[in-house]
């Protein structure tokens, strides 16, 4: 296939996905009833909606909100995980290898023990964001004082590290208030707010800033598959593009993660999926990433919130359950190519 039809097919796929997120739930919407009353809301048609007033406030208020906001997730989380996968030439680089979820998880276990007296659920989203930040900030100084600049492996080893120290900050906190372990764990494990249009409008610009900035280095990331000296010997600055890559990514990332929590094997799943049916090149794969992945998060969250119907699974752990054995397979493929 050409890659106009690649784009087509994963537009597709991702429409389709937004239309089973927003009519499928416990209150039944059909489709043409949906259409209608999204034509009623266009100036000048003179179209009324069929549904009712529950109806609709059901439809526009808690369903489509969240259906985006899993799309943008969804997004932001796969092309990031190409785009490490890239910087780094590691197919098992994740969206949080720079320490982002262990610096989250501990702006939110902060937020939660230290913020109850107040609404913390509105602290938790900038509280996850200031702590992956800090965390990815502190991944790149241990790195560069390592004295090999920003290299891949120096930057993978630092977040490491940080992600170890993160972790144990956050297990001490946990383990001095235990009463809060059932918030920061329902947090952990991921999940989509229903809470209208506000984390959309929050989640947003990162979202499309950090995927512009990702985009415009797609040419360069298939350069940098070739390695650092053939890379630099064709007039690529390798620091630079790696550096720019790795911070929109993160910066994304961080977003996304303050407000949906911890999900994970979306930066695997979708990436990997892709290089299989359309290849490996950059230029088609992050483009592919966005659409992707946003309908893949969309489709994980229907199976989230009906499985076990009404009550929800994390969608972390729906990830996870098809991301866990993914994983396996990509792992068994790499080290087969390494042989």
């Amino acid at each position: 296939m050409t890659p106009r039809l690649w784009i087509l097919a994963a537009s597709l796929f991702l429409a389709a996905s937004l239309v089973v997120g927003a009519l499928v739930g416990p209150v039944h919407i059909g489709l043409v009833d949906a259409l209608q009353s999204a034509a009623a809301r266009i100036p000048f048609l003179h179209v009324r909606t069929p549904l009712s007033p529950a109806d609709e406030a059901i439809l526009w208020d808690i369903r489509i909100p969240r259906v985006v906001l899993g799309a943008l997730v969804g997004a932001m989380l796969a092309t990031a995980g190409a785009s490490y996968q890239g910087v780094f030439r590691n197919p098992l680089a994740d969206p949080y290898l720079l320490g982002v979820a262990a610096g989250a998880g501990l702006g939110a276990t902060l937020a939660v023990v230290y913020l109850r007296s107040i609404d913390f659920q509105n602290a938790l989203p900038p509280a996850a964001f200031v702590g992956g930040a800090v965390a990815v900030v502190a991944a790149y100084a241990i790195g560069r004082s390592a004295g090999t600049g920003s290299g891949g492996a120096t930057l993978v080893l630092a977040g490491v590290t940080v992600a170890a120290f993160f972790t144990a900050v956050q297990t001490f906190v946990q383990q001095q208030h235990s009463d809060t372990i059932q918030e920061v764990y329902s947090w952990i494990l991921g999940r989509l707010p229903s809470s209208g249009w506000r984390d959309v409008v929050i989640l947003l610009p990162y979202v499309v800033v950090a995927l512009a900035g990702i985009l415009l280095h797609r040419r360069l990331l298939d350069v940098l598959s070739v390695g650092d000296e053939e890379a630099t010997s064709l007039g690529v600055n390798v620091g630079r593009v790696r550096l720019a890559v790795v911070l929109c990514a993160t910066v994304g990332t961080a977003a996304a993660v303050a407000v949906s929590g911890l999900i994970g094997f979306v930066g695997i799943i979708v990436p990997h999926a892709i290089r299989l049916v359309a290849g490996p090149s950059y230029r088609l794969l992050l483009p592919l990433s966005i659409l992707v992945g946003g309908g893949f998060l969309v489709l994980a969250d229907v199976i989230a919130r009906t499985a076990l119907s009404p009550a929800e699974l994390p969608i972390g752990v729906v990830t996870a359950f098809f991301g866990a054995p993914f994983f396996a397979v990509v792992l068994r493929t790499s080290r087969r190519m390494a042989a």
